[in-house]
């Protein structure tokens, strides 16, 4: 099921460029999160 404007995200880990593991839980209670992918990035492709 897609996601509605207004729902809540499921807490993820993803790789930073620095190679350190940020899970979205790590910024609970904060007022705004913002996710930021550059696809293909580096990769020659």
């Amino acid at each position: 099921m897609p996601a509605e404007v207004g729902d809540k995200a499921p807490d993820f880990t993803l790789r930073s460029h620095t190679g350190e593991d940020i899970t979205l839980s790590q910024y609970l209670g904060q007022k705004n999160v913002v996710l930021q992918t550059h696809v293909m990035s580096f990769t020659g492709g």
